[in-house]
């Protein structure tokens, strides 16, 4: 079979070791990167009437999918983003820290945003209704998506690069993790609209991971598992808040 044949090469990695080690740790690192992701495109679809909130979704992390594969086919150029293009302030920028600090600043604009409008959201009607403007339309929620996607995918990839050579295992990594997030995306949604003390949670997540963003691509370097335990420490103290605050209601109920 020809196309057999062709592929055969492709795929001579399977019998290594090293490169399923590989593959595995890839599949983990973007399935953790796209939490990021989940938290922000369940915070923004949210926005949207409850009919086109699944939709948009999957119209996100589906053009997000083949953003990250058109990119992925790009990867030599990718690579080439991490040479300096000036210096400033002591600190050689390249492309990627300019991306990256682009990134950090529309999400911490974003987040800051939206804690506002969640402490004094009439304040933010008011605004809306006098400008004539609608809240976020569908393609604005997409659009949104894909361009935090961009800054992520960048970083991701090049973060690859220095783990294996293999193309079709980065393909792989990047499909398997897009298929969790397709799969998690309406119930991480569900969940935290059914919790409003999550919203704010996940936005301070978000204002977090944008200054992460902005420090990292500043060169100031944060490890990954600093901010991801951070993250865990506070979704646990909440979910006690939440098991308390149910407690306390069923024994007032049952009164």
């Amino acid at each position: 079979m020809p196309i057999i044949e062709f592929l055969a090469p492709h795929f001579a990695f399977l019998s290594e070791p090293t490169a399923w080690a590989a593959l595995v740790t890839l599949i983990v690192m973007e399935v953790v990167l796209g939490i990021d992701n989940l938290i922000f495109i369940s915070i923004l679809t949210n926005k949207l009437p409850k009919e086109q909130q699944s939709r948009a979704r999957r119209l996100g992390i589906g053009a997000a999918l083949i953003m990250r594969l058109l990119l992925l086919a790009t990867i030599s150029f990718i690579v080439q983003l991490t040479t300096p293009v000036f210096t400033a302030f002591g600190h050689a920028f390249s492309w990627r820290d300019i991306i990256l600090i682009a990134g950090g600043l529309f999400l911490v604009w974003k987040a800051t945003r939206e804690i506002h409008q969640a402490v004094d959201p009439h304040s933010e009607n008011e605004h809306d209704i006098a400008s004539g403007t609608l809240k976020l339309s569908l393609g604005a929620a997409i659009f949104q998506i894909l361009l935090l996607d961009l800054v992520f995918s960048v970083d991701s990839i090049i973060t690859a690069v220095g783990m294996t050579d293999e193309i079709v295992i980065m393909y792989i990594a990047v499909i398997a993790a897009v298929t969790v997030m397709l799969v998690a995306a309406d119930p991480l949604a569900k969940f935290i609209a059914a919790n409003p003390s999550i919203v704010m949670l996940a936005l301070g997540f978000l204002l977090m991971i944008g200054m992460t963003l902005i420090a990292d691509g500043m060169g100031f370097h944060v490890p990954k598992g600093y901010i991801y335990a951070a993250m865990g420490f506070s979704a646990l103290v909440e979910a006690l808040n939440m098991l308390a605050r149910r407690r306390r209601s069923e024994g007032e109920g049952g009164r």
